[in-house]
């Protein structure tokens, strides 16, 4: 992993999902897999084979809420250094990431944001497979101004038919 700053990643998605997220209603916070022992020990079996909502606070600390709950809400309104949607399993000795995305439409992170989640597992001392098992490109179209995910590599607006540019720029 590199020294480099992480990026920050605003929430870029509905204001309305916005309104309702505050201080404090935000997410687990997992320190070690202590405290990820003791969030999933809450959780349902249904719920528990479903992948979480995470976020990488600003902290550099992994939150977890449940699938359904809102990026923006699990980040308590703020920035994160990463979301996206992750699945834990364990057979036998310590928990470990058996599949991770960066899926978040609110804060459309790049891929360059696995940093931020690698180091925040390793923090928590969880397991993880080097990369995201599911990664998903986003770019705002300089054209229509939407959001797009690139699929296939195709990177063209589903909106407007505009070529998307290369580079991140989903954000603000």
């Amino acid at each position: 992993m590199t020294g480099a700053p992480a990026r920050r990643y605003t929430y870029v998605g509905p204001p309305e999902l916005r309104s309702p997220a505050r201080r404090g209603a935000e997410g687990r916070t997992i320190h070690d897999s202590t405290d990820l022992t003791a969030w999933l020990s809450e959780r349902g079996p249904a719920e528990s084979a479903e992948p979480f909502t995470f976020v990488v606070a600003l902290d550099g600390l992994l939150r977890l809420a449940p699938r359904r709950s809102e990026h923006v809400s699990c980040a308590g309104g703020g920035d994160v250094l990463a979301a996206g949607e992750v699945g834990f399993s364990r057979a036998t000795g310590p928990w470990a990431v058996h599949e991770v995305s960066n899926q978040s439409t609110g804060y459309c992170p790049d891929l360059d944001s696995w940093q931020a989640v690698a180091r925040a597992l390793e923090l928590a001392g969880v397991g993880h497979p080097g990369r995201f098992t599911h990664a998903v490109v986003f770019r705002r179209c300089e054209e229509c101004g939407e959001r797009s995910i690139v699929r296939e590599g195709d990177f063209v607006c589903v909106f407007c038919g505009s070529d998307l540019p290369l580079a991140w720029n989903a954000g603000p």
